[in-house]
């Protein structure tokens, strides 16, 4: 299963719909935003592409009332999590937060094959050693948004564990 991983959109409507049009012509079958997406209304236009989204909120909350109503009105499309989620995706077991200390923390317990994150809008990719004896991916997106660094995305294939870099102002790719 492929999936899209973006975050900090931080109210920037059509970067974000655009990361999740790529991530559907790329083959992902479900989005996961780490937070920070602010207003409700950032989701529209990426909820029209048809994708499954899955939204935490990140430090700048925003409206949760609102993305609540709006994941309700959904027909199950948006999923809004609140602070982290938990998810089965692909077989895998992935835990989403937006701070990347409380990412790497989740990582270390081995109870999750990934784990996303978002805040610091730098990219980065890492196996982290659990106490488990075995290692977690730890993958942060960076921000969708452009915000003092360049747009990214990532996308992810859940079966081979690989993630690469996407950039929305060109097509620059690093795998991992």
């Amino acid at each position: 299963m492929k999936i899209g991983i973006v975050s900090d959109s931080h109210d920037r409507a059509e970067a974000l719909a655009q990361a999740v049009r790529e991530a559907k012509s790329e083959g992902a079958e479900a989005v996961i935003h780490c937070g920070d997406v602010i207003g409700a209304q950032t989701l529209k236009a990426a909820l029209a592409v048809g994708l499954p989204l899955h939204v935490i909120h990140g430090n700048n909350v925003g409206d949760p009332a609102m993305l609540a109503a709006v994941a309700r009105a959904s027909a199950g499309l948006l999923q809004y999590h609140g602070a982290d989620a938990r998810l089965e995706l692909g077989g895998r077991r992935v835990f989403v937060v937006h701070y990347p200390d409380y990412g790497y923390a989740m990582a270390c317990t081995g109870d999750w094959d990934l784990v996303c994150c978002g805040h610091s809008h730098q990219y980065e990719v890492r196996r982290v050693a659990n106490v488990k004896g075995g290692a977690t991916w730890l993958v942060n997106p960076g921000t969708v948004a452009g915000l003092a660094a360049p747009p990214t995305w990532m996308l992810g294939d859940l079966a081979a564990m690989r993630f690469e870099r996407r950039a929305l102002a060109s097509a620059h790719r690093t795998a991992v």
